[in-house]
């Protein structure tokens, strides 16, 4: 399989790998982080109900969204031991997610042995990059990680390790594996005048992992308040906005591969809210700390009045602002002068679908005129592809790629968030206002909702049409599919029709088809689908080469 079309199926294998930590790491089992400076004890969990749980620093419960919503508040390790404590059954669920399907993806003990040995030695100095507070708190919430996967690693580096996923997922394949959408209006371009963001984050690790999605509201002894939408397990930042109206997301840049890893960038984004309130605040945080992957990190700032993006790699580092307009778009490529002569950023801009995608949501803000936080969320989920044209569902071109972990709106002057909820950004997206919120004792959660119903932006009526329950069943026959294809196994040809059909102007699906007639040696028939293939708007550059090489080969078999 070649091509960036199968990000999707590739991804969660370097994902999940990564996190089939050595026992072997010597050097960050010895360098536990000293907690004695901290006082903190044990959690008393009080349960009281199934989705609603409390502590004496913490407050979790599952609102009528199906949201998640976790409050914690104390030092390092008071946090810590609080999350872990009152999302453990999310913790496992989400360690189970991931790690159980290492031995469905890598069933091999030989290979299991050289990726736990190679992953040792990578991860060597990661322990020297992460700041003793943030270790301190991994260490709270890893005593009550599971202790199914003992046997792997011990909690701790298990854990401390998963903070850095998302950036070897896509540093081992050397591909943009997350291709998220960022944009930010202000001024003459917004309803009010005031800065307005939107985001999807489209990281995918199996449907599993998105499901019980976490909103967690964090109250550090320590620098400022802030929300961030996470997961069990995590204390880093993807996607967050803190009490100052400083806001975060990142974005995956075109990566070498990195030789040793250093600091994950979700804690760099997790420091930066912490600790930052304007936008030379947060640029000073990001230029001291090493990171192992290229990454934008797009900042927006209420005291600023407008965005930036932040673009780090491990030799490299650039600002980028507009100049002369009210708007600031991000994918996966770097906009700064400090990478204008960079090779592999050149190459990605040509080759992948970020430069599509960027402008795609630059042809949206142009026709949405003073944007909205309906208009925002509509840009987030929008499957069509430029000038209106179908694309198929699930097309990477597309900034609704239907795989999205959360698509998120911040709007900073008012401290409000909307974030999605499931199916991807299908579901209501939930209003949240943070002066509201951090007002709020831990006694006080339990009294009231969290979210702001009347500001809740409704669901996308999509998902209970037609054409998205065809989606899912195509999905469903795409992995019927490529297992055909890996395993040489037998398909009815009205399978493939099938496949075509639920998802018609999708490139992927006649891709499909031809491989699969190809291995079987039927290349009329594969030779009709790579055609069809090519009619349709394929995702990649080397998609596209990787369906003409085929065309070739079969004409050169049939003598054409």
């Amino acid at each position: 399989m070649q091509g960036q079309g199968y990000i999707r199926g590739i991804y969660p294998v370097f994902f999940l790998v990564f996190l089939f930590i050595s026992c072997g790491v010597s050097k960050s089992l010895r360098d536990l982080p000293d907690i004695s400076q901290y006082e903190a004890k044990t959690p008393e969990r009080v349960r009281q109900s199934d989705s609603t749980f409390s502590s004496e620093k913490g407050y979790l419960t599952k609102n009528s969204y199906g949201l998640w919503e976790l409050y914690i508040e104390g030092n390092p390790l008071e946090l810590g031991l609080t999350t872990g404590s009152l999302t453990q059954e999310l913790f496992h669920k989400q360690e189970d997610a991931l790690l159980n399907k290492v031995n469905e993806l890598v069933p091999s003990n030989t290979k299991q042995y050289l990726l736990r040995k190679f992953l040792a030695w990578f991860n060597r100095k990661m322990y020297l990059n992460i700041r003793e507070e943030y270790k301190t708190e991994i260490y709270g919430i890893s005593q009550y990680a599971s202790e199914t996967y003992a046997h792997i690693a011990d909690a701790y580096p298990r854990i401390l390790y998963l903070h850095g996923a998302h950036d070897i997922g896509h540093a081992l394949q050397d591909l943009a594996l997350v291709g998220c959408s960022s944009f930010a209006v202000w001024g003459d371009q917004t309803e009010d005048g005031q800065l307005l963001i939107g985001r999807n984050f489209d990281f995918y690790a199996g449907d599993d992992f998105a499901q019980e999605k976490i909103i967690a509201f964090i109250n550090p002894d320590e620098g400022h308040k802030f929300m961030s939408v996470t997961w069990g397990g995590m204390i880093g930042v993807v996607s967050g906005m803190n009490d100052q109206g400083l806001t975060v997301t990142i974005n995956a840049g075109k990566s070498k591969f990195p030789l040793v890893a250093k600091t994950p960038i979700s804690l760099v984004t997790r420091e930066i809210l912490q600790y930052a309130a304007t936008i030379e605040e947060a640029v000073a945080i990001a230029r001291k700390r090493e990171v192992f992957v290229s990454e934008s990190i797009f900042v927006g700032s209420a005291k600023d009045k407008k965005a930036v993006v932040i673009e780090v790699s491990p030799k490299n580092f650039g600002v980028y602002e507009v100049q002369n307009t009210d708007q600031l778009i991000c994918s996966n490529h770097f906009q700064s002068a400090a990478y204008a002569a960079d090779k592999k950023n050149q190459r990605h801009i040509l080759e992948s679908h970020s430069q599509y995608r960027y402008d795609r949501m630059e042809e949206l803000l142009g026709e949405s005129g003073k944007t909205t936080v309906q208009a925002a969320v509509d840009i987030l989920r929008d499957k069509q592809g430029l000038d209106g044209k179908e694309i198929g569902y699930g097309n990477e071109k597309a900034l609704n790629q239907l795989l999205a972990h959360h698509g998120i709106v911040f709007k900073p002057e008012e401290l409000l968030v909307w974030v999605s909820t499931n199916p991807y950004q299908l579901g209501e997206f939930v209003a949240y206002d943070l002066d509201e919120v951090f007002k709020k004792t831990v006694s006080d959660f339990q009294k009231a909702p969290l979210a702001e119903k009347n500001l809740t932006i409704p669901e996308d009526p999509f998902q209970h049409s037609r054409e998205y329950q065809n989606y899912q069943e195509y999905r469903r026959l795409k992995n019927e599919v490529l297992t055909a294809i890996f395993n040489d196994q037998h398909l009815e040809q009205d399978l493939l029709t099938e496949l075509q059909f639920s998802n018609p102007k999708y490139w992927e699906a006649y891709y499909l088809t031809g491989r699969y007639q190809y291995g079987k040696g039927y290349y009329t028939a594969a030779l009709t689908a790579f055609e069809q293939a090519l009619t349709k708007e394929i995702t990649t550059v080397p998609d596209k080469e990787n369906v003409m090489r085929y065309i070739k080969k079969i004409k050169r078999r049939l003598h054409l």
